[in-house]
């Protein structure tokens, strides 16, 4: 039994939290630069407007958007660690507190969705933990901002709406909200599930580098051909028009009830930022 202090996470996601707001990762900055290799005007402007901003994010350690979003966490925790100190929840909202104050990241998370009072701190974070084998935890940030989150979209399909029925959904919502997401985007779909479960899914294959194979060669086909219809949609860069609509499009499936066909969107803007650190 391996024993990690609750401190080690705290100092873990404190540093986590200004990393991503950061930092581009290198996968997402690249799709950027190869889809500006292909563009013409107006979307070769945007696009390097988008990498030059990353570029200096990270040289000057500022944030790369304004919004640093929703904290989300995704934590492998293994069953050979035993966590002293304060509870594993507890530790991941103090890191992100202090990291938010101390790094003078957007705090953006009010207290009731109706009284609207922020909170200060941009917590509580969501926080989703999978127990897995071994004596590790990997904890993976998710920072979601507000626009692209507001854009994403849930749908209860009938089982016999089929793939047709989950990709002429998919595309609906990238027609009727995409350009509102600051394009080029990242797309995670889920499929299965039930209602509760299925934006987690969605949500969850944001984290996923782009160029990765599904690891089910049946999905990886249709995320190819749910990406080549998006981005004939011609929306583009921020909306201005353009072969890039979407860098990448992610799907993860769950079992699901036999009356039921769970769909959820989970957009992402082209400001993809995800951190992973494993203690």
């Amino acid at each position: 039994m391996k024993e990690i202090n609750s401190t080690a996470i705290t100092d873990a996601v404190i540093k986590l939290c200004a990393q991503a707001n950061y930092e581009l990762p290198e996968d997402v900055l690249n799709a950027v630069r190869t889809a500006y290799d292909k563009e013409q005007e107006p979307a070769k402007s945007v696009l390097s407007e988008i990498i030059e901003n990353a570029e200096l994010a990270a040289k000057e350690q500022i944030p790369l958007c304004q919004d640093t979003g929703t904290a989300n966490f995704f934590i492998k925790l293994g069953a050979d660690v035993k966590i002293s100190g304060i509870p594993l929840i507890k530790a991941v909202n103090k890191g992100v507190s202090q990291s938010y104050k101390e790094n003078y990241l957007r705090k953006s998370i009010v207290n009731d969705p109706l009284e609207r009072k922020n909170t200060q701190d941009n917590t509580p974070a969501n926080i989703y933990v999978e127990e897995t084998e071994g004596g590790k935890i990997e904890i993976t940030f998710l920072p979601k901002g507000g626009g692209s989150e507001n854009a994403s979209m849930l749908a209860m399909l009938a089982p016999a709406a089929g793939w047709q029925g989950v990709k002429d959904f998919v595309i609906q919502v990238i027609k009727q909200k995409g350009a509102n997401a600051c394009p080029p985007l990242i797309v995670g779909v889920g499929i299965g599930g039930d209602f509760s479960t299925v934006a987690k899914i969605a949500k969850q294959t944001l984290i996923r580098q782009i160029g990765s194979k599904n690891t089910d060669v049946h999905y990886n086909e249709k995320e190819e051909e749910l990406l080549k219809e998006i981005n004939a949609l011609g929306i583009g860069a921020m909306g201005l028009g353009g072969k890039t609509t979407a860098l990448a499009v992610f799907i993860d499936a769950k079992p699901a009830h036999i009356a039921s066909l769970p769909v959820a969107v989970s957009i992402q803007c082209h400001s993809c930022r995800r951190q992973t650190i494993i203690l």
